[in-house]
């Protein structure tokens, strides 16, 4: 009997692991998505929110539907490929205007490179739509920093070398200064 109520515990606490809380942070000043996964930065990717008259609205919300290959009706049928629909008629999905990407462009979506898209769907399917929460602000959200080139020239030629245990140190070190420095800011956001 003790055995089985072991087995039991470890399948449910393998059941319950298995699926992640994603948050998708964007940020209409910054033209931004940060997305987390259970609190740990994912991707950091520049989007498209909607322009003068046509705001994307502020707030947090779970998601209403996914649809992998989806059409405007308001809009002439434009194309919104990996739509993750949030509120309303307002959708995270693919653009083909990806030169548009970086500034308010939209009709009240976000918008996404079409690789981007594909990848947040699939996360968002794996992990579960009620796993999902979207949301929505003016607060700035930073671009990635860099890869140090060093580093990278270090690894491709395969030496361990001091410059890049150097170079790992201090980013280590800056990211935790950084860290501190924003307290208690909310995961993705740049304060």
């Amino acid at each position: 009997m003790r055995g089985l109520v072991i087995a039991l515990a470890c399948f449910i606490s393998f059941a319950t692991s298995a699926t992640a809380e994603v948050l998708v942070n964007i940020s209409k000043s910054s033209q931004r998505m940060a997305v987390l996964v259970d609190g740990s930065a994912r991707y950091n990717w520049v989007v498209s929110t909607g322009k003068r008259g046509f705001g994307t609205p502020n707030g947090t919300y779970r998601l209403i539907r996914l649809e992998r290959s989806w059409f405007s009706h308001k809009y002439g049928r434009a194309p919104m490929p990996h739509s993750i629909f949030f509120y309303k008629g307002y959708a995270v999905h693919g653009t083909t205007e990806v030169a548009r990407l970086g500034g308010a462009a939209s009709h009240g979506c976000v918008r996404l490179h079409p690789v981007n898209a594909a990848a947040l769907f699939a996360l968002v399917q794996g992990q579960g739509m009620k796993n999902t929460r979207i949301a929505v602000s003016d607060k700035p959200i930073a671009a990635p920093a860099p890869p140090d080139p060093n580093a990278l020239v270090a690894e491709k030629d395969g030496k361990a070398s001091a410059r890049l245990a150097m170079a790992r140190a201090t980013s280590a070190q800056v990211s935790a200064a950084q860290t501190s420095a924003r307290g208690n800011a909310e995961p993705g956001f740049s304060w």
